[in-house]
């Protein structure tokens, strides 16, 4: 079993940064690719970014978030990190991180992802 806790949601003002953390427990982390997903009110859950379990620049990210989201991990920490900078008001929604355990593929499918985090909101006003 996998316990995700997200953290770093706020408001935000177009042009702004956040820097979200999403803080594991267990044993699998280090093996774990790590996605970060986000749902806006009245849409579906759409993909952000994953660091594959091996780390390092192994990463992918969503065409709307590239060159502005950095995602990144602390395998010491247990931790998974999303810096986001020049927030718009179109990157308003709940923000999920999601681990994909044991598996040397990683996935921008939401159903690929074995353990999800409660959420947190991310707003950023015009």
């Amino acid at each position: 079993q996998v316990q995700l806790v997200e953290s770093g949601g706020g408001l935000v003002q177009t042009g702004g940064s956040l820097k979200l953390s999403c803080a594991a427990s267990g044993r699998t982390f280090s093996s774990s690719t790590m996605g970060w997903f986000r749902q806006a009110p009245g849409k579906e859950r759409e993909f952000v970014a994953y660091i594959h379990w091996s780390g390092g620049s192994n990463t992918y990210y969503a065409d709307s978030v590239k060159g502005r989201f950095t995602i990144s991990r602390d395998n010491a920490k247990n931790t998974v990190y999303l810096q986001m900078n020049s927030l718009t008001p179109e990157d308003t929604a709940v923000y999920y991180c999601a681990a994909r355990v044991a598996r040397n593929s990683a996935s921008t499918s939401a159903g690929a992802y074995d353990y999800w985090g409660q959420g947190t909101q991310v707003s950023v006003s015009s």
